[in-house]
């Protein structure tokens, strides 16, 4: 028992060694001691005594320190299984750092006793940990995985919804989302489990464009969707520069470049699609007979014939039309055009992206309805003059400030209407100023007459939103399976991860939607709603966070993110943001389902998700803070508007600017305080709601504290920005995540069938398909700087050999 009180002089390594477990010990008190006062757990406290005790012990050269240390090391492994169980990455911040602690000691162990425990056998000692803790980490779980054992249905070759007047995929991928009814799903069959990991480059195309001056740098963010119709691929880059493709080789055969300027760019330049019109009537062989749309980041919508990418003359100013007549003083980058537009019964039908957060008095989120062959102003909808029919005239403006649509919208050739996914009022924080209309048509789907540009219904998603909880997802048509027969419906996901089921006809839900109570307070208490609703038939949203659910990348990161969460203001979900205090708010704002929207096989009856799984860090900034901040809106001298939305938004015409922190990151290690995963993947049956699987999308392998690389080929789940599409052949091809990463996955089992590395981030949807009797699959590998992906212009196709 004498060598358990051995004292010997310590190496000066050895007292290095206690200095630094001393000061680990000490941040751990303190900070535990705080986080027990404000209500949190005592084990940081507790082992920050430990720590300190050890580092005296190794101080004075007792070989007790080793000892005690075993203990703290023990107590730390109950505790973090108590805590967390034995998922892997929640045991990381609880168990890697100590372990590591313990590894350094065992190390230290000869210097403290006799010579016959040398360092060989210290040296074993640490390898016989380090390949337990390997084999551990390896056959822990990473995350919770659903499973779905069934065998599913086959699929049904017939489209109920296929109008034969209309394009629809199959050879073609005629639409931003595949067809009208935005589905995302093709009925080509070539490519299947069987085969998908054969799937090679066969041609890549650099489209040119990148940031030029150092206004773009950091902007840049390629989402692009091309379409492919008949012999030709066509695409916009992130400044509107349109291209037509030889499908086969990724040749280029024409670009057109609308010339727009740097200062338009919002906080990223993107464009999602074009969109591709047959004026009907015209012989195939005149000049514009078919033609490419889109609309440009300085908010003009732009008409080139599809074979030759030359203006059409007969539309509008030689080809374009400026979108902004009627909207008053615009400053550049505070409106733009970002989505594909919708074209119905011959109208192009367009909202804007209003830039967020600046001001109340931004441009308005006024519709406008455009004729598809001449460009003509048909209609305009602002919701607060509805006796409008076209520009406002008498020098009078839109309304301003408004809710506008910067996604895209979908349409009903057969009713003649346009569905229409609207965002918030002007600042997204604020709402004592908002007028009964905009509390009635804000973040709600409105389905517009497409003849006449009147609202004919809508459905609130969320009442009186103060979380940017905007709908950013296209709605989704489908023939919904009812105990009378198919109904006529639309499949609406949310930014709060509710999946909501309403008869197009008359935006009635099919499947249950219940309000519930929801958290009040905040800076405005009378205005908050008593309830929200939710979704009964599905969600993709998680439970509340509790402090168990704090992450980082050791002890001390955790314990910083325990007490951030114990002295912000939750109540759960739709807590209100404060000013005294950060608020959290779960899922954030990138949470649920954004701007990739699902995909949905209308033969099996699957819905396809990807889904954000964040919370957001939210401050409400008074007014006097904000200004000696520097926080001024863009229309104002180019003010410090932050580095992404949210992000020091200066709300500017409201009592507060607002701060937040998408994602909840520590400031030092840039790691989330959330514990993974951060995205996932689910599929879901369309009839019942039920999840068939579900599991964490994307890998460690770019991720890191610190922005390093990990590496790590392992399912964390990362955020993901971009959509799926799914196949008759029982194949889902996606990117979207961090990891620069493109897949084919199993549509039964949703795990992963092939992949390939991208040159850039994967922030777009994939599209697929047939040229020369052979199936194709299309990404834009052309990054993002939110998502923190590298920006590249290229265009990758793939296929087998």
């Amino acid at each position: 028992m004498a060598i358990l009180y051995t004292t010997r002089r310590p190496h000066w390594l050895v007292r290095l060694l206690a200095l630094v477990i001393g000061l680990i010990g000490l941040i751990l008190l303190l900070g535990g001691a705080y986080l027990v006062y404000v209500g949190g757990s005592p084990y940081y406290a507790l082992a920050g005594l430990g720590l300190l005790a050890t580092a005296w012990l190794l101080g004075r050269g007792s070989a007790l320190a080793l000892w005690l240390y075993v203990l703290v090391y023990a107590a730390t492994l109950v505790w973090a299984i108590w805590e967390a169980g034995l998922d892997g990455w929640a045991l990381v911040p609880r168990v890697v750092a100590p372990t590591v602690v313990l590894l350094f000691i065992v190390t230290a162990v000869p210097a403290l006793l006799p010579r016959h425990f040398g360092w060989r056998a210290a040296l074993l000692t640490d390898v016989v940990i380090i390949v337990a803790a390997a084999i551990i980490g390896l056959t822990l779980p990473n995350a919770k995985v659903t499973d779905y054992a069934g065998d599913l249905p086959a699929a049904r070759p017939a489209d109920t919804l296929a109008d034969p007047s209309l394009r629809q995929a199959g050879a073609d991928w005629p639409a931003y989302g595949g067809s009208e009814s935005a589905r995302r799903y093709s009925p080509l069959t070539q490519i299947t489990p069987d085969n998908a990991g054969q799937l090679k480059r066969v041609w890549a195309v650099h489209t040119g464009d990148l940031p030029q001056s150092e206004f773009a740098q950091g902007k840049y963010g390629a989402e692009t969707t091309p379409l492919k119709v008949g012999n030709a691929l066509y695409l916009c880059t992130p400044k509107n520069i349109i291209l037509s493709l030889d499908p086969a080789t990724g040749q280029e055969r024409w670009r057109y470049d609308p010339k727009v300027s740097d200062d338009w760019i919002p906080y990223t330049a993107a464009c999602r699609g074009v969109t591709y019109y047959d004026v009907p009537g015209v012989p195939a062989d005149q000049a514009c007979a078919s033609r490419i749309i889109e609309g440009t980041l300085d908010a003009r919508l732009i008409a080139v014939d599809a074979n030759t990418g030359a203006p059409c003359p007969g539309f509008g100013d030689n080809g374009a039309v400026d979108t902004k007549a009627g909207m008053g003083e615009v400053e550049p980058g505070m409106l733009s055009i970002t989505a594909a537009p919708t074209i119905v019964r011959g109208i192009i039908v367009t909202g804007h992206q209003v830039l967020d957060g600046q001001i109340r008095s931004a441009p308005s989120g006024a519709i406008q309805g455009y004729d598809a062959v001449t460009g003509a102003l048909r209609w305009a909808w602002d919701m607060k003059q509805p006796d409008l029919t076209g520009v406002p005239p008498d020098g009078r403006t839109y309304a301003r400030g408004t809710p506008n649509m910067w996604t895209a919208a979908s349409g009903d050739e057969r009713l003649g209407l346009v569905y229409l996914p609207l965002g918030n009022s002007a600042v997204d924080y604020w709402s004592s100023q908002r007028s009964d209309v905009e509390n009635r048509f804000a973040t709600s789907l409105v389905a517009l007459d497409v003849g006449t540009g009147r609202p004919v219904w809508n459905f609130q998603t969320v009442h009186k939103d103060v979380w940017d909880y905007d709908l950013g997802s296209q709605a989704t048509l489908v023939d919904f399976p009812a105990d009378g027969g198919a109904v006529p419906a639309l499949v609406l996901p949310s930014k709060q991860g509710d999946i909501y089921v309403l008869d197009r006809r008359t935006g009635k839900p099919l499947t249950p939607v219940e309000e519930q109570p929801a958290p009040a307070g905040g800076v405005e208490p009378e205005q908050r709603s008593p309830t929200q609703p939710h979704s009964l038939y599905h969600t993709l949203r998680k439970a509340d966070l509790t402090e168990k659910d704090m992450w980082g990348m050791s002890p001390i990161d955790q314990m910083v993110c325990r007490i951030e969460f114990r002295t912000a203001t939750y109540s759960g979900f739709y807590t209100p943001p404060t000013s005294a205090t950060h608020s959290i708010e779960y899922p954030g704002y990138n949470g649920g389902s954004d701007w990739g929207g699902i995909a949905v096989d209308p033969g099996r009856g699957i819905i396809v998700a990807n889904y954000n799984d964040m919370p957001n860090y939210v401050r409400l900034v008074p007014r006097d803070e904000a200004d000696r901040l520097g926080w001024t809106p863009r229309s104002q001298a180019r003010g410090a508007i932050g580095g992404a939305e949210g992000a020091g938004d200066p709300q500017a015409e409201t009592p507060f600017a607002v701060n937040v922190n998408a994602g909840w990151r520590l400031p030092v290690t840039g790691l989330l305080c959330k514990e993974p995963p951060y995205g996932g993947i689910r599929a879901i049956d369309l009839k019942s709601g039920k999840t068939l699987w579900d599991r964490p999308f994307g890998t460690a392998r770019t991720n890191g504290p610190f922005g390093i690389p990990s590496m790590l080929p392992v399912d964390i789940g990362t955020p993901n920005n971009g959509g799926a599409v799914v196949t008759a052949g029982g194949v889902v091809f996606i990117a979207a995540a961090t990891d620069n990463l493109v897949r084919a996955i199993d549509l039964k089992t949703g795990k992963t069938l092939w992949s390939d590395t991208l040159p850039g981030g994967g922030q777009a949807t994939p599209m697929t398909y047939e040229e020369g009797g052979k199936q194709y699959v299309v990404i834009m590998a052309g990054g993002h700087h939110f998502m923190e992906t590298p920006i590249s212009d290229e265009l990758i196709a793939y296929a087998l050999p």
